[in-house]
């Protein structure tokens, strides 16, 4: 079960079969998303590909030499401005590739407007999604809920993009939900309707123990998008952002020009796959080690080159530097902007009152520590609001809770009203009245010194004690343990046998670290594979701009974001 490998056999198929010759890629936004994540533009060139348009560009020129290979959603925008296309071609033959399922009636407008008969084929490949990691997709798609409620725009969008996922993967799965939550509920019957209705598309030769489908609801954690994190991609994701593997750092103070966005991509980048879920220590040791590897390497400049097979040598290994150089200027100018803004902001001391938070039920302890933080004049602005929401969350009925006092504390400290709001927003999209799981259980010290030894490697330290709650629910659903009082089966039969290909769902989005915890229980659970997948990948910022939109405080919504035809 891996989304990156799903999604780029797709690709290179619709490539392949448009055969040999000169190629343009023509794709809509989401598409080139879609595309970007999981091939490089030079890769996509390697294959004969030597133009990338949107099908919403007005000035594309006529190109008669080229193929056009169309990779679209099957909205009614697109299949408008393909009927147009279609009607004065720019390009000589035309390969359609729609991402998810297309009606008769739009494949029949598409074939009446194909007069000059340029199509050669059209297929629906089930690339709907953004495959962030091998175990990891994302929809992009933010303020998906009003209230306890979906969005009625995004239902649809959602339900498409989780059916896609399951026929790139090739599996009918069966459906459990949470059931405190009515929009996990109405996507796993959404969900089931389109399997029942496509039946044919998922008939997949059948598995001894079938695939299992598990929607959950954000506002079930809303601890884990809080919290600092300590692993590269997590942490990369909440001080610098991961837009699409991508990061701007145009802010960073001396900033070198090809520097000011960067690619991320453990696909490309082997350091980067080797480092993705290691600790901030590690990644210092590991840039040093790189940097030293690159000294050795590097040519000298004074390199002798006497011989034609010197000068050859030199020619054959240069691409090979000029590609570890950018490795290295990437991966040290990262690190070093993560290293400023941890000391900056005080992220050490931060996050220890953080994890104490999230992990321990000490009350006299919490507030002492949160009311020294937010005395620091140093703590910025959303690392004070982040504290003293997990206070709300973790001791909201407690008899001696000292929120009012915290709040205005907030006040005095200059927090802007937007901010301080944003105190009682979280408490409403996640707190004890909302929801279904014990989230937050006292833990006793023998937990804690469990916990503090797990493993002296410096991954399950002080900064790492919290484990998302996602963990425990994959965990017991493992053991055949997880209640069905609470995430019923849908439909009548249940499954006897212990699962082995699971895909979960966050409603309202997923986090890199509970990313990395189905990472953790891929490697050492043997026989059992897991995809992880959220309307988002969130971080605190993108987490709270969706609490508000769902609590109806404002903010933008916004979407990340030829049945001759042949189905893959």
């Amino acid at each position: 079960m891996n989304v990156t490998l799903a999604v780029k056999q797709y690709i290179s198929k619709m490539i392949e079969s448009s055969g040999p010759g000169m190629k343009v890629l023509l794709m809509d936004k989401e598409t080139t998303s879609i595309v970007s994540v999981v091939y490089t533009q030079s890769e996509i060139l390697q294959k004969e590909v030597y133009l990338f348009e949107r099908i919403d560009s007005q000035n594309r020129d006529n190109m008669k030499h080229l193929k056009a290979i169309c990779f679209l959603r099957p909205t009614k925008g697109n299949v408008e401005q393909l009927i147009q296309e279609l009607r004065r071609p720019k390009y000589s033959v035309y390969f359609i590739y729609f991402s998810n399922v297309i009606s008769k009636s739009e494949i029949k407008a598409l074939a009446e407007a194909d007069e000059q008969e340029v199509v050669a084929e059209v297929q629906e490949f089930y690339g709907d999604f953004i495959a962030v990691n091998p175990h990891l997709f994302s929809l992009n798609l933010h303020g998906v809920s009003r209230g306890r409620s979906w969005e009625p725009s995004v239902l649809p969008r959602v339900t498409q993009g989780l059916t896609s996922v399951l026929l790139a993967l090739k599996k009918c799965p069966m459906i459990r939900y949470q059931l405190s939550s009515d929009m996990s509920k109405r996507l796993a019957e959404s969900v089931k309707q389109i399997i029942t209705k496509e039946y044919e598309l998922f008939d997949f030769r059948k598995t001894e123990v079938p695939p299992l489908l598990l929607i959950l609801d954000r506002s079930d954690d809303a601890f884990t998008p809080l919290l600092n994190q300590w692993t590269y991609q997590a942490m990369v994701h909440e001080l610098l952002g991961l837009n699409n593997n991508r990061i701007d750092l145009s802010r960073v103070p001396g900033i070198s020009k090809d520097l000011r966005e960067v690619v991320l991509s453990a696909e490309n980048d082997e350091f980067y796959a080797n480092n993705l879920y290691l600790n901030f220590g590690e990644i210092g040791t590991n840039i040093k080690n790189l940097m030293e590897d690159f000294q050795k390497k590097k040519p000298k400049d004074k390199q002798k080159l006497e011989s034609i097979s010197d000068m050859k040598a030199f020619v054959d290994n240069y691409p090979q530097f000029k590609k570890m150089s950018g490795t290295v200027s990437k991966h040290v100018t990262v690190v070093g902007e993560l290293s400023r803004l941890v000391s900056e902001r005080q992220l050490m001391e931060v996050s220890e009152v953080e994890q104490e938070l999230a992990c321990q039920n000490d009350h006299s302890s919490a507030q002492q520590n949160v009311r020294r933080l937010l005395q620091n004049p140093r703590l910025s602005e959303i690392d004070a609001v982040r504290l003293v929401m997990l206070y709300a969350l973790r001791y909201e009925k407690h008899s001696s809770s000292i929120l009012p006092s915290l709040m205005e504390e907030l006040n005095r400290k200059g927090v802007s009203e937007r901010h301080r709001k944003m105190v009682q927003a979280v408490v409403e999209y996640g707190g004890k009245r909302v929801r279904g799981s014990d989230l937050i259980t006292p833990t006793d010290a023998v937990a804690i010194t469990k916990q503090f030894f797990k493993g002296l490697k410096g991954v399950e330290n002080v900064y790492a004690q919290h484990q998302p709650l996602l963990h425990d629910t994959l965990d017991q659903l493992i053991k055949g343990r997880l209640k069905d009082s609470q995430f019923p089966y849908l439909g009548p039969s249940s499954l006897r046998d212990r699962p082995q290909d699971i895909i979960v769902f966050i409603i309202g989005g997923a986090t890199y670290e509970e990313a990395l915890a189905v990472y953790n229980l891929n490697r050492t659970m043997p026989g059992v594979r897991i995809v992880l997948g959220g309307t988002a990948i969130h971080n605190t910022k993108s987490f709270l701009e969706e609490v508000m939109l769902a609590v109806g405080s404002g903010g933008d919504r916004s979407q990340g974001g030829g049945r001759q035809m042949s189905r893959r």
